[in-house]
């Protein structure tokens, strides 16, 4: 998987750590499609999580980044769509195993539960990991309804 173009969303509760996580995603040389919200003003989540999941889902990006709150919004919202696989992670660890167990094509974000860190190496241990297939794969083939 190419993993140049990565698309971005995020409620009011996810603006702040998304200005941040843009610096950092683009300092990897990555290619950023923003889809807002672009200010702190109290917004619905399902509004910037669609546009983000029909990027990865039309292949426009190749992987996508969504924050609110909880995470829990936006990852229900990605996750309606037909071969989106987000997962909401807070560890680093789970940014890695989303990636290697489940081919994971949106990461969710908890704005409210970690720190702007915490999200850099969420995104970097999903990043620098690769999907295992093997077992894996048999496994994720099944998710689509």
């Amino acid at each position: 998987m190419s993993k140049g173009i990565v698309a971005i969303g995020c409620d009011h509760a996810g603006f702040p750590m998304k200005a941040t996580v843009i610096r950092f995603l683009t300092d990897k040389g990555l290619q950023i499609i923003d889809h807002g919200t672009f200010s702190a003003e109290s917004v619905d989540y399902p509004d910037f999580a669609h546009p983000v999941a029909i990027n990865v889902e039309q292949g426009v990006a190749d992987w996508g980044v969504l924050i609110c709150g909880s995470g829990n919004g936006v990852a229900m919202t990605a996750n309606k769509h037909r071969g989106i696989r987000c997962a909401l992670c807070w560890l680093p660890e789970l940014g890695a195993l989303a990636h290697q167990h489940n081919n994971a094509n949106i990461i969710a974000l908890p704005s409210r539960f970690i720190e702007n860190d915490t999200a850099y190496q969420i995104l970097e241990s999903y990043y620098t990991s690769a999907f295992e297939g093997g077992r894996h794969e048999r496994r994720v083939e099944k998710i689509d309804c």
